[in-house]
């Protein structure tokens, strides 16, 4: 089996168990169902229609809300945007407009991760662009992912280019933060990274596009938004090494990038074993940026 093909599938098989369990009882199934959220259309491509689902705080406020947009983990292959509504009923309870999205997959749609990059980058703008009907402060708007979806959120703020031409470039998808578990940050290799045949021999047409251009660390600069990265030391899917130089170099451009690394924790954890830890530390990232208030 080629390189290429063997690592899309463990990836895809991986991501797919991450998502089985959580400990907030969730909807599973695409498309989701899910109880008391505002259903919107935030891109149509031919029959596709891709959907985002609004959580919104119980209490009404007067003046605009921090939001966080969520991107599903799968592979860029599976995956439901049902992973992320336990993390999103906790912040919306706690004073946030919460944003789980769909966005086009290869099983699906017959999708390239260049596809699934141009559709997260789609949903952000057309989230900022319509801020102020939703009530949303457009000055702060995180976008955080699991896996292929935290690899989204990633690239989102640091890839340039893979938009449509029908997008409105006039509006930003720079995100004001970055919520990243077990995420794809390197996608091609790079200078002293060891990477032991992970992402090594992935081309252009697995990714619909050249390796280094959907790769996250190669495109960190001065600039990039506030960052936290969960991510289990015994990760075989997406090596801890990964993200430690995606830190790295974000440090070293000179942007805040915080890498809390768990002991025998595999991929996908978050949903799992460490759900409420990883949670608990996310409430408190968000604090620290003023997007919550102190409980």
């Amino acid at each position: 089996m080629r390189l290429t093909t063997l690592f899309l599938a463990l990836l895809g098989t991986c991501l797919a168990d991450a998502q089985v369990t959580a400990p907030a009882k969730k909807a599973t199934g695409y498309p989701p169902v899910l109880a008391g959220t505002q259903e919107e259309t935030y891109r149509k491509l031919g029959e596709t229609s891709l959907k985002l689902w609004i959580f919104q705080p119980a209490a009404k406020s007067e003046k605009p809300l921090p939001c966080v947009v969520f991107f599903f983990g799968g592979g860029w292959s599976s995956g439901t945007p049902a992973q992320f509504e336990p993390q999103s009923r906790h912040l919306a309870s706690r004073g946030m407009i919460a944003i789980v999205a769909d966005y086009r997959v290869k099983s699906r749609q017959n999708a390239l991760p260049a596809d699934c990059v141009s559709d997260a980058k789609a949903c952000v703008r057309w989230v900022r662009a319509n801020a102020s009907r939703l009530g949303i402060d457009p000055t702060r708007i995180a976008v955080g992912g699991g896996s292929a979806g935290g690899h989204l959120a990633a690239a989102v703020a640091t890839v340039p280019g893979l938009d449509t031409a029908t997008d409105d470039k006039s509006v930003s998808c720079l995100p004001n933060a970055l919520l990243l578990f077990n995420p794809g940050t390197v996608m091609a290799p790079f200078p002293g990274l060891e990477l032991k045949g992970f992402g090594a021999g992935l081309d252009k047409a697995r990714f619909g596009c050249e390796p280094t251009e959907i790769s996250p660390l190669h495109h960190v600069k001065k600039g990039l938004p506030p960052t936290i990265i969960f991510h289990g030391k015994a990760d075989t899917t997406i090596p801890y090494a990964t993200v430690e130089k995606f830190t790295e170099a974000m440090k070293a451009a000179g942007n805040r990038c915080e890498l809390i690394g768990y002991e025998g924790q595999t991929h996908g954890f978050f949903n799992k074993a460490r759900y409420q830890e990883t949670l608990d530390a996310t409430d408190a990232f968000l604090v620290s940026l003023g997007y919550l208030p102190k409980k």
